[in-house]
C-alpha cells in the first residue's frame, strides 16, 4: 500500500496501518540515533521515542516533505532532548586492579557501546543519501562514532544529517529550526572539529569482513587464549590504544599494553574462549570466561578490534551486557577445547 494511503489509516487510528508505515525505516533511525548517542541501549530508548512522537504528531503531520524526512526530524530532536537530559558520565562499574598499569591518560566519551554488523547488514540502500560525504563503512567505525560525540549536540546533528545521509542544507534547516546560512557555517565547523578527533578512514580499518581480518582475529583470540604476550605483541602497532568503556582509562604504546595485558587481563582471566564476530564494520571477538562456581562458560566482554595496515592500533574491551544485541550464546557447551575460537556469529 502506498505511504499515502497508509498516512490515512494511520490518522484514523488505524495502528496496524502506521506500524506498516514506519517499519521500513525502523533500522536506519536506529542507527541515527545510535550515531548521535553512542550507546546502542540509549538509542533503543531514543527509537521507541520516536515511534511514540509519530503516532502523537500524526494529526500534525501535513506531509509537505517525505514520511521518512519526517521521522528523522522527530528522531533527531529526541536525541537532542535525551542528551540535554541525560548525565552522560556512567559510573566505573569496579575500580582498576591494583596490579594495573598507570594508564597513559583519559578520554572523554565513556558511555560508548558497540554495534552488531548484522543489523548494520539489514540497512536499506536509501539509508545513505547521494550527497553523503562519509563512505558507509566509516560512518558506523568505533572512531567516528566517537569523534561525534565531542562535538556539540547540534553539530553533531548538523554533521550526520548532511555528510552521512546527504540531507540538503535546506532540510537540516527545517529538522532543527535553523537558517541554510547558520547550518552551512556550524557544518563546517564541525568537519574541521571531526578532522581533529577521527583519523582518516583509511587509517582506521579496511574493508569490512576482509579475509586479512579474519586471519587477524583468530591470531589475536590463539594469542590471547595462550597468554602469549610475545605473540599478542608482535600483531600490535607501535602506537596501539587499550580502552575499556566505562572507564575513562586508555593504555597507548605496545609496552604499556603488554603490561597491562600480563598484568590485569592473563592474572585476571586465567582462561578464555572466544567466538569471532564483528561490531561497527571491525572485526571482534565475543570473550567467555569460566565461572569458578559452576564450571560453565559465560560470555564476559565483547574485544573490537581497530586494524590500520597488517597491524592492530586499537583493542575497545566493553562489558558483557552489550553482547545482548549479537544474538551470541550467553553460555558455551563445553565440548570444544578451552581458549579454541568455537565458531563466528
Amino acid at each position: 500500500m502506498a505511504d499515502g494511503a497508509l498516512l490515512e489509516l494511520a490518522r484514523s487510528g488505524d495502528e496496524a496501518a502506521f506500524a506498516e508505515l514506519v517499519t521500513p525505516y525502523r533500522r536506519e533511525l536506529h542507527v541515527h540515533c545510535y550515531r548521535m548517542l553512542g550507546s546502542f541501549d540509549d538509542a533503543d530508548d531514543a527509537l521507541q521515542d520516536t515511534l511514540v512522537a509519530a503516532w502523537r504528531g500524526l494529526p500534525a503531520f501535513q506531509a509537505r516533505a517525505s514520511v521518512r524526512t519526517w521521522l528523522y526530524r522527530i528522531a533527531t530532536n529526541t536525541c537532542l532532548n535525551l542528551i540535554r537530559g541525560a548525565a552522560r558520565r556512567p559510573q566505573m562499574t569496579q575500580p582498576l586492579p591494583a596490579a594495573a598499569p598507570q594508564p597513559s591518560g583519559s578520554v572523554e566519551v565513556t558511555w560508548l557501546q558497540p554495534y552488531p554488523d548484522k543489523l548494520l547488514d539489514g540497512l536499506p540502500d536509501s539509508d545513505l543519501g547521494p550527497e553523503a560525504r562519509v563512505e558507509r563503512t566509516e560512518a558506523v567505525s568505533l572512531a567516528f562514532v566517537t569523534a561525534l560525540q565531542l562535538l556539540s549536540p547540534r553539530a553533531r546533528a548538523m554533521l550526520i544529517l548532511g555528510d552521512v545521509l546527504g540531507f540538503t542544507a535546506r532540510e537540516i534547516a527545517d529538522v532543527l529550526g535553523s537558517s541554510q546560512e547558520a547550518v552551512a557555517m556550524a557544518a563546517s565547523r564541525a568537519r574541521r572539529k571531526l578532522r581533529q578527533h577521527a583519523p582518516a578512514p583509511e587509517a582506521s580499518h579496511g574493508a569490512a569482513g576482509t579475509p586479512a581480518q579474519e586471519r587477524m582475529a583468530r591470531r589475536l583470540a590463539a594469542a590471547l587464549a595462550a597468554h602469549d604476550i610475545d605473540a599478542v605483541v608482535s600483531l600490535l602497532a607501535a602506537d596501539i590504544q587499550i580502552a575499556m568503556p566505562p572507564l575513562p582509562a586508555v593504555w597507548q604504546g605496545r609496552e604499556r599494553a603488554a603490561e597491562f595485558l600480563t598484568e590485569v587481563a592473563f592474572r585476571l582471566v586465567p582462561e578464555a574462549r572466544f567466538i569471532e564476530t564483528r561490531a561497527n564494520r571491525q572485526p571482534a571477538l565475543a570473550v567467555y570466561t569460566r565461572d569458578r562456581a559452576s564450571g560453565l562458560w559465560r560470555g564476559s566482554g565483547l574485544l573490537v578490534i581497530t586494524q590500520r595496515g597488517d597491524q592492530i592500533s586499537g583493542l575497545t574491551r566493553f562489558e558483557s551486557h552489550t553482547l545482548r544485541p549479537f544474538g551470541l550464546p550467553g553460555i558455551l557447551p563445553d565440548h570444544d577445547a578451552p581458549g579454541t575460537s568455537p565458531g563466528r556469529a
